[in-house]
């Protein structure tokens, strides 16, 4: 896999290299509620605006279907990227239209624009190969060299992720590399004790790299909703909490491996229960109760884990040589239930060892409640790329970077 510092070397100066990125950031209406992944992108862009090159960045936002739809567009991330460069970047109110064209025709060496939303074209998120490959074609038209920097689309077959690399020379860009080079450490050598922590709602999610690491971890931490169908599993109540009941036989037989092969795997000893799930609007205070987790109250559901569980999963934490997290311990949103997920993230800051947060909510959770991104190894920005990674996947965006 080539990477940007060899595009470096060869000159970029008056080229248009087409920057692959992930500036899917979540929105509140206009307003950016978390840029961290603009941010990470930031490297390889000032990278290549600083050699010369005129550099063309694009990305997906949401699941708009196919059309153009505002409430998705890229404008505010266009507008925070030029912000975090202190440059203009034009912008382009269509992908490989007459905007797009006049736009990336207009850029002067050293200058950036950003086009808008890749899904706003059904190709590119077509599964017929023809489709995707002509939307692939007309992106091709407004660059001469790719850089794959989209870390969280890389495990999509999608024309911008897959097809155009092969249309044009292809590079990963700095993020990517640190990355796939972070990712590696936890698959092909690894320092021992090797913790993961999983979490997030759904159990189905999760299964696959479940089953993947059930022969590689030396311990497995389970919180989230998908504690409860674990649970529930062992045969325990969980009264009203979040259950997956079709993935009970898969549970069951991961408890039953995880044993046998003697990996720990731990499940929540105490869980904060409440009868309704929280008012997320107002945050308006829902007056929990700490129970066992094998005593859940009919009618009560479970939504983070209780503080026996914080400080067990503490201590399993505390002699890793190496982490992996991915997933909330509870509704980190709501004040009631965010002692879980601070848990967790604070164990990882104390770990000695080498600590990955895997992306997604686990990304978004650490900023969100405060702590410091520098004081843990790695902040993946693909929950969803990392998982598939783990579970030893081909991911289609790294292996459109093959050579």
């Amino acid at each position: 896999m080539k990477t940007i510092d060899e595009l470096l070397s060869e000159g970029v100066a008056g080229k248009r290299v087409f920057v692959r990125a992930d500036l899917n950031v979540p929105l509140d209406g206009t307003t950016i509620t978390d840029d961290g992944r603009i941010r990470a992108v930031l490297p390889t862009v000032k990278a290549l605006a600083e050699a010369g090159a005129r550099v063309v960045v694009a990305s997906h936002l949401g699941r708009p279907k196919g059309a153009p739809d505002l409430a998705f567009s890229l404008a505010p991330a266009a507008a925070r990227l030029g912000e975090l460069l202190g440059a203009d970047v034009a912008f382009a109110t269509d992908t490989v239209g007459e905007s797009a064209t006049a736009t990336v025709a207009g850029l002067a060496d050293g200058q950036v624009a950003v086009v808008e939303n890749l899904r706003f074209n059904a190709g590119e998120t077509s599964k017929d190969d023809a489709e995707r490959g002509a939307f692939a074609d007309q992106l091709a038209a407004l660059a001469d060299a790719y850089v794959g920097d989209g870390f969280g689309a890389v495990h999509r077959k999608h024309a911008s992720v897959f097809d155009l690399p092969a249309r044009l020379p292809h590079y990963a860009g700095h993020l990517i590399a640190t990355e796939v080079g972070v990712l590696k450490k936890l698959t092909d050598d690894v320092k021992r004790p090797y913790v993961v922590a999983l979490g997030g709602a759904k159990v189905s999610d999760k299964l696959a790299v479940i089953d993947e690491l059930l022969g590689k971890a030396d311990r497995i931490l389970i919180g989230g909703g998908m504690a409860y169908t674990f649970l529930k599993a062992q045969g325990h109540e969980i009264g009203t909490s979040l259950l997956q009941e079709d993935q009970i036989p898969a549970v069951l037989e991961y408890l039953e491996r995880a044993e046998k092969n003697g990996v720990e795997l731990l499940l929540p000893v105490d869980t904060l229960v409440a009868a309704e799930f929280p008012d997320m609007k107002t945050k308006a205070p829902s007056h929990p109760t700490n129970v066992a987790a094998d005593a859940i109250p009919a009618g009560h559901m479970g939504l983070d884990i209780g503080p026996e569980t914080r400080k067990l999963y503490a201590s399993k934490l505390a002699d890793a040589a190496t982490v992996f997290w991915n997933g909330p311990m509870g509704v980190f949103e709501h004040p009631d239930y965010a002692e879980g997920t601070k848990a967790v993230a604070q164990a990882l800051i104390d770990s000695p060892g080498f600590t990955v947060v895997g992306g997604g909510d686990s990304a978004a959770a650490v900023r969100i409640l405060g702590f410091d991104e520098q004081a843990f190894g790695h902040i993946s920005t693909g929950g969803g790329a990392s998982l598939e990674y783990l579970e030893g996947k081909t991911l289609p965006g790294l292996a459109a970077l093959e050579d």
